[in-house]
């Protein structure tokens, strides 16, 4: 009996949704936070052009406009989450339409985001000059390789419409991640506990608190609930009958889901159990370069970063909270795992290196100037 239990725990822990969503949740924190890294590199390198370039452009305007959390912010956005988690909650049947339509335009240009790079590779070879704009009258003025990209991205969020398959929903949340990781900023250990610390609340009281108060679990409700095909809202107000029958509905991009070995099972991690602890990721990998400049001696820099530190204490979670919701038979609260094991190694490292007043605090300001790429 107890080699059976032993081969089915093994079985579980190995099941390729399981082992999917735990890679691609790293690939997806660890490709953003470079990405991360490569936005202010270009910024600090060519601040000029950027200014050129932010006049109508659709990536251009973004990356000029980095979002950075602040201490109000970072306090109250746990509730503000909560009131959009209820408004989904009571109303998403009246708003699904509008749901899905936002979802679909921030997925458009999000995963646009994801696929710039490859454009600008493709074009490079053929002897485009990715930094020449092409005017679309009112709407800006863009480079090659972002109208292909936002083309590309506007032809999948289409298919995705129209088939509702779950691959294309994923490759749409990728992009929301990789997106947000990358431009969204947090400058301070200070608010980067904040911010988790609150986020952790809110995990752990709309998963196992919720349904004493609203007789159901407000969290996996939302979260698993799918949305009427707009196609069909579209087919409903043109009387087209077949294309209404034919219309699937639509999972919103609002999580990762990949299928179990186990017919009708499957994993399911949300956006913010990656985008959130990834978002102190970010702000690790970009101290850790930060410190690297400006260290008297390089020789004498640890080979073990707080970017990994943080990194292996976000795997470490991340598999805790998978064993945890088998052991339970129940959705879990990731960030119950995830903020632990991220923040408190962060912390301990920084406290046994002497760095925490510094990083408590707004670590790139460097003789009285904030770098631009940190305000809101």
């Amino acid at each position: 009996m107890e080699e059976t239990i032993e081969h089915h725990w093994f079985y579980m822990l190995l099941d390729t949704s399981r082992v999917l969503t735990i890679i691609i949740s790293i690939l997806l924190i660890v490709y953003g936070s470079f990405r991360a890294l490569g936005l202010d590199t270009a910024c600090k390198n060519d601040e000029s052009e950027t200014e050129q370039a932010s006049n109508g452009s659709l990536f251009s305007g973004i990356l000029d406009g980095f979002q950075t959390i602040t201490t109000a912010q970072a306090i109250f956005l746990p509730v503000g989450a909560s009131c959009s988690l209820l408004v989904m909650f009571f109303f998403f049947n009246t708003l699904q339409f509008f749901f899905a339509l936002c979802t679909a335009v921030l997925a458009t240009v999000a995963f646009s985001f994801l696929l710039l790079p490859v454009c600008q590779g493709l074009l490079n070879p053929c002897g485009k000059n990715t930094n020449n704009k092409i005017s679309l009258g009112c709407c800006g003025r863009f480079t090659c390789a972002e109208l292909m990209s936002l083309f590309f991205s506007a032809m999948l969020v289409m298919v995705w419409i129209v088939t509702g398959h779950w691959v294309l929903m994923d490759a749409l949340a990728m992009g929301l991640c990789v997106s947000m990781i990358a431009y969204i900023r947090l400058p301070s250990l200070k608010i980067s506990t904040l911010l988790l610390s609150g986020l952790l609340i809110y995990d752990v009281f709309w998963v196992f608190f919720s349904a004493y108060i609203f007789k159901a679990n407000v969290m996996v409700k939302v979260a698993t609930q799918q949305a009427s095909n707009p196609m069909a809202y579209v087919a409903n107000k043109l009387k087209l009958n077949s294309i209404i029958n034919s219309s699937p509905q639509i999972s919103l991009p609002g999580k990762l889901v990949f299928p179990s070995q186990e017919q009708g099972r499957f994993s399911m991690l949300g956006l913010g159990d990656i985008v959130m602890p990834g978002l102190l990721l970010c702000f690790v990998m970009r101290y850790d370069k930060y410190k690297k400049m400006h260290a008297a001696s390089p020789e004498t820099e640890s080979k073990i970063t707080y970017f990994h530190c943080s990194l292996i204490g976000y795997i470490v979670g991340l598999v805790t909270a998978t064993v945890a919701s088998e052991v339970y038979k129940a959705a879990q609260p990731a960030l119950l795992y995830l903020v632990p094991f991220t923040l408190l190694p962060i912390l301990l490292m920084a406290y046994l290196k002497g760095d925490l007043r510094k990083m408590w605090q707004d670590p790139f300001i460097t003789n009285g100037f904030k770098s631009k790429f940190l305000e809101v």
